[in-house]
């Protein structure tokens, strides 16, 4: 199975905490789609013989489009690649951007799930982050969302600042905010659920008001422990923890994010978008002029690196280890040599003594549970340096 996945680098207004690519002017919305369709007609044949089992529209914000720009898209990627007839095509949408009406639109489309951003229900958290919607809107969207589709998503955030008037003054608990947070998805029994913790990008304004002292991080103690209330909660009630800020209902794991965990293919359609094919890796400029520039005169604005046997291997760890089905060791022989297990095993002893990782008698290395929060420290500590 292979993916596409289309940048639409548009959004209403710049979230504190993002340092994704995006525009807030539409002016070039246009010349921009145009753009994005040239690109699926130039990169057609790097998927020759392959069935596409996933697309999907992120940014920015892929609901600022029109219903008809955004069939039309779709349209031309199954005009040019084969595209599975269960194919999960997923739109990235923010509560501000949805009525009723547009909803209904949607489901009339090729789109068959969408990843609603709410991050909160809270409007003293949606304030702080700056999001363009407020807990009304996002209420009222899980509405319509949920009444014209069967598959969709919800994102949440935790590991709000401490000095931000929304976490507990007592030095251990988990904030009311996020527990409220968590009992309202719940309450409309997502398909999907992605949790992710607030992190300080640098170039953010969520970067400059922590540098400057006006808000203080919250520790990572405090970040751990909201994590492990959301996997209490979520496991309670019913849902299935297949990766490290993912939660699924049975047989709604995202099929587009379980196969960037998988190393599947994939074409990254539009300014910054990556794209992978198991051996390269490349990315298009962010930058939505010289974007259009190039594919008006027919050129791929991208650029291009073979990832070493290293790099592979150190991606196949980070991504493996933050899913339910952690390392293989046998797998590992199998696509990097033998030596690679054999050096995966000698850097995990350490962690393994000490009760962080946990090797079962398949020769499967996995983040203990209470380790699960600081998997991406664990992976990195069995990362292969050149």
């Amino acid at each position: 199975m292979s993916g596409i996945y289309i940048h639409i680098p548009f959004c209403k207004q710049a979230c504190h905490y993002c340092d994704f690519h995006f525009s807030t002017s539409l002016k070039m919305k246009k010349q921009l789609l145009e753009a994005l369709e040239k690109e699926l007609l130039l990169r057609k044949s790097e998927f020759k013989g392959l069935v596409v089992g996933s697309v999907y529209l992120g940014g920015g914000t892929p609901s600022l489009l029109s219903h008809r720009d955004i069939n039309s898209l779709l349209e031309k990627v199954s005009l040019y690649y084969e595209l599975s007839p269960k194919a999960e095509i997923t739109l990235e949408a923010n509560p501000d951007d949805l009525s009723e009406a547009y909803v209904k639109e949607l489901s009339e489309t090729l789109v068959n799930r969408i990843s609603l951003g709410v991050q909160s229900f809270n409007p003293k958290a949606l304030k702080f982050m700056n999001r363009a919607h407020n807990n009304l809107q996002a209420k009222q969207s899980m509405d319509w969302v949920s009444q014209y589709f069967s598959n969709y998503s919800i994102d949440l955030i935790y590991g709000i600042p401490e000095n931000s008037g929304l976490q507990p003054d007592v030095k251990e608990g988990v904030s009311e905010v996020w527990q409220s947070d968590i009992d309202t998805a719940l309450s409309y029994s997502p398909k999907h659920i992605s949790c992710y913790a607030l992190t300080v990008e640098p170039k953010t304004a969520l970067f400059h008001q922590i540098n400057s002292g006006k808000i203080m991080p919250l520790s990572e103690q405090k970040a751990a422990e909201e994590y492990d209330y959301l996997k209490n909660s979520l496991k309670r009630a019913g849902y299935t923890h297949y990766e490290f800020s993912n939660f699924s209902l049975p047989g709604y794991a995202a099929v587009n994010n379980s196969g960037y965990w998988q190393g599947m293919s994939y074409i990254g359609i539009g300014p910054s978008a990556h794209s992978y094919n198991g051996k390269e890796r490349s990315w298009n400029i962010s930058n939505n002029t010289k974007y259009i520039q190039s594919l008006s005169e027919n050129n791929l604005p991208s650029t291009r690196e073979t990832l070493s046997i290293g790099a592979r291997y150190n991606e196949f760890v980070m991504t493996n280890l933050r899913t339910s089905k952690g390392i293989s060791t046998e797998q590992i022989s199998t696509l990097f040599g033998h030596s690679f297990s054999e050096y995966l095993l000698k850097e995990a002893q350490e962690k393994i003594r000490n009760g962080q990782l946990l090797l079962d008698k398949n020769g499967v290395l996995k983040a203990a549970p209470q380790a699960q929060f600081f998997t991406d420290g664990l992976a990195a500590h069995l990362f292969y340096i050149d």
